[in-house]
């Protein structure tokens, strides 16, 4: 694998929205067409977080170790992990107002 930083940050973002299937409304997920996913996810929100945090924890690793061998690190890749670990941390800390900005999102507008 070429760019295996990319890989675990991309991973860990994809794992940190995820977890966040527990809390939107049911009606964005009846649109999907997933509406079970929510009671499937939210017992598995805590491993999937678990698991985000390790995937930054690798890409942060890797980093790392191309920094001390003298290996330059892609724009792309130090971007996409620091995204990630945003993305990871405001998912692990305010997950409601995450799920509630995503509704908005993809919700229509009241009349």
């Amino acid at each position: 694998m070429k760019k295996p930083g990319i890989v675990a940050s991309l991973a860990a973002l994809v794992n940190a929205l995820a977890t966040l299937s527990c809390c939107l409304p049911f009606a964005f997920f009846v649109g999907l067409g997933a509406a079970g996913t929510a009671v499937y996810l939210q017992s598995l929100r805590p491993w999937m977080l678990l698991i985000a945090v390790g995937l930054l924890g690798i890409g942060f690793y890797q980093v790392r170790c191309g920094l001390r061998c003298g290996v330059r690190q892609s724009r792309i890749g130090l971007v996409l992990l620091v995204v990630a670990t945003v993305v990871v941390l405001f998912v692990a800390l305010f997950p409601q107002v995450i799920a509630g900005v995503l509704a908005d999102l993809g919700g229509k507008p009241a009349p």
